[in-house]
């Protein structure tokens, strides 16, 4: 049985495609069968893992709004072990032709259910909003990763998303739980950055990953080359960061 783990928060450039995409290839690495969904419109984890979203004939959004089997629309990447299941421009319009159909919150766990045995992790990017498709994620998983940028404003919006948290867990999916706080973006050189870690440390004590996300060149390099930065340069920091991360996340998990 696999693990279902969404990745979301609301507030944009907090880090949320680049830990999908390293994080789900670093568990590949660590030899586990791991499925990335990406669940935003943007699809910048699908062309970030080089796939051409127009030569595709199925996405994400074919299986949410026309029952499409989940298999057609799965792709292989450039990472053994870890395969694709890509998002489309389409996908800004699922919400409202969902909102007609039943079950309408379900709709991705439905999707899910018929591939889930094939994997050890499931990874969800979620798009920066918490409207449907998020919700249908949420519902989806067994837990949530919530990126945290070390910025100034960076526990700004997340009392937003714990609410919505709070509200899945009562109506829709009793099971969620959040797998963690991760601090992306970090800068050991600047005050903030440390002044921001202590603060989400204090705020959530243990549900704070030990890893934390350097800021690194190579990192905003990997996706215009269509691959991850555990292919793009092994042995740099944003490599060893997510390496580090994944490990983690296996050791909470046994």
């Amino acid at each position: 049985m696999s693990k279902i783990i969404s990745l979301a928060n609301q507030k944009g450039g907090v880090g949320k495609t680049t830990t999908s995409i390293n994080l789900a290839a670093a568990l590949a690495k660590q030899g586990k069968h791991v499925l990335l969904i990406d669940a935003d419109p943007q699809a910048n984890t699908s062309s970030g893992l080089g796939v051409e979203i127009r030569e595709l004939d199925n996405t994400i959004y074919e299986c949410l709004v026309n029952g499409v089997d989940p298999h057609t629309a799965i792709v292989a990447t450039n990472t053994k072990n870890l395969n694709l299941i890509p998002s489309h421009i389409d996908l800004v319009g699922a919400e409202i032709e969902m909102l007609n159909l039943e079950h309408r919150e379900q709709l991705l766990k439905n999707v899910i259910a018929q591939i889930r045995d094939e994997y050890d992790y499931i990874l969800i990017d979620c798009s920066p909003s918490l409207g449907l498709i998020t919700v249908n994620a949420l519902t989806a998983s067994d837990s949530v990763i919530i990126p945290v940028q070390c910025e100034f404003f960076a526990l700004e919006g997340i009392a937003k998303l714990l609410n919505t948290i709070k509200i899945i867990k009562s109506k829709l999916n009793p099971q969620l739980k959040i797998e963690g706080f991760l601090l992306t973006m970090f800068d050991n050189r600047l005050r903030l950055s440390n002044q921001v870690y202590e603060e989400v440390k204090r705020h959530f004590g243990d549900l704070v990953f030990n890893t934390v996300i350097a800021r690194n060149v190579r990192l905003s390099e990997a996706p215009s080359h269509g691959v991850s930065v555990l292919e793009y340069d092994p042995s740099s920091k944003g490599a060893k960061n997510y390496t580090s991360l994944a490990k983690e996340l296996i050791a909470r998990n046994k």
